[in-house]
């Protein structure tokens, strides 16, 4: 089925300026296991902010102590600065999607709204036209029990937005969306947040919430790692440039006398510099005698900040292992955020091994044991 997209509404209505999603000391506990530990952030009104975390990071458990599904050992979730039981209408206030499997198999798409509109206390007319606003108005008599998971995904967006709601609260919306799915779906969410409301959408995939989110909240084991905006975020790992040169502490020490003192020599020869430019530093190399045998920029990526920043919960071995192969651990970058270095790099001189003047390695022979006679019985060779 291909369904033509509708575009998101120009406007939601919006009763004042919300004060915005605080959480507040939240824990949970299951069995002496915490599952979410302490945690506090706040979601700004009018934004799009980004819950991210690998799978078991505790952010389901998080999201549904927000909406009352789970009570909290310990600490407060809020809504327009009440616990969400405590809101009047909550379903239109906060749309929420944490499960896209809520639709009876045998109902249709239409009937399936127009159960929630009811309970809702909506008019039911808007269970058709939210079914065009996600895409999904030429499917409304199909049973939804034949949908892929992807328009079962945007069902339950349309469901999260019956009332028209300030909040929405989606829980992995992108699982089972094509690429034309996601791209609608993310200029979907801008607009409504342009509308001057709310998005709290989680995911354990950075590269799909950060095109579209303004705001970060990253929680690893159940405990936040960082709390603020995206442009904070990669403003906090600058660009490098990889110097390819004949004397790099030379080069390094004539930066740092420039007043350029984060340099540093890699592993592979070449000398890191975060905070000039190629032609400042290729200028000061020619001043120093120094050749420079080439140079690259080494831009942030934010995947691999994400990935350091909540990595260890589950620790495995990459590839698998061949027989009698021998098992090294997994090598470690130098910088969070930079792409693992390659050895050897484009542009360097490659290294000679071993050293000259000094004669090529031998390895052992092997041990000394009895010798297999080429022929056997009768003069046969084997």
């Amino acid at each position: 089925m291909t369904a033509q997209f509708a575009q998101a509404p120009d406007a939601f209505p919006v009763s004042g300026p919300p004060p915005g999603i605080a959480v507040q000391g939240l824990t949970k506990t299951y069995r002496n296991v915490a599952a979410v530990s302490n945690l506090s952030f706040t979601v700004p009104p009018g934004s799009i902010t980004g819950f991210l975390g690998p799978n078991g990071s505790g952010k389901t458990t998080t999201l549904r102590m927000l909406l009352g599904l789970v009570r909290p050992t310990a600490g407060l979730a809020l809504i327009d600065g009440v616990p969400y039981a405590s809101l009047q209408q909550p379903g239109q206030v906060v749309g929420a999607v944490l499960d896209a499997q809520g639709a009876h198999p045998k109902h249709t798409a239409l009937t399936h709204l127009e159960v929630y509109c009811a309970a809702m206390r909506v008019p039911v007319t808007q269970a058709r036209a939210t079914l065009d606003l996600v895409g999904l108005g030429s499917v409304a008599s199909r049973r939804t029990g034949e949908f892929s998971l992807g328009m079962r995904q945007r069902l339950a967006l349309a469901t999260a937005l019956l009332g028209r709601p300030r909040y929405l609260v989606l829980d992995e919306p992108a699982n089972g969306l094509d690429p034309e799915g996601m791209a609608w779906l993310r200029e979907f969410l801008l607009s409504y947040a342009r509308s001057g409301n709310t998005v709290l959408v989680s995911s354990h995939i950075l590269r799909e919430v950060e095109q579209m989110a303004d705001h970060l909240v990253i929680v690893s084991n159940g405990t936040l790692v960082h709390q603020g905006s995206t442009a904070d975020l990669r403003n906090a790992y600058r660009s490098r440039v990889l110097v390819a040169c004949s004397d790099p502490a030379r080069l390094a020490a004539a930066l740092a006398a420039a007043g350029v003192t984060d340099a540093q020599i890699q592993g592979d020869g070449r000398l890191a510099v975060v905070g000039a430019e190629p032609e400042r530093i290729a200028a000061l190399a020619a001043e120093q005698k120094v050749t420079v045998f080439g140079t690259h920029v080494e831009h942030v990526d934010l995947e691999q900040v994400f990935l350091s920043m909540t990595s260890g919960r589950y620790a495995a071995q990459a590839g698998y292992p061949q027989p009698g192969q021998q098992q090294y651990p997994p090598q470690q970058y130098q910088q969070p955020g930079y792409p693992q270095q390659q050895y050897p790099q484009p542009g360097y001189p490659p290294q000679q091994y071993p050293q000259p003047g000094y004669p090529p390695q031998q390895y052992p022979p092997a041990a000394p044991g009895p010798q297999q006679p080429p022929y056997g019985p009768g003069g046969f060779r084997r």
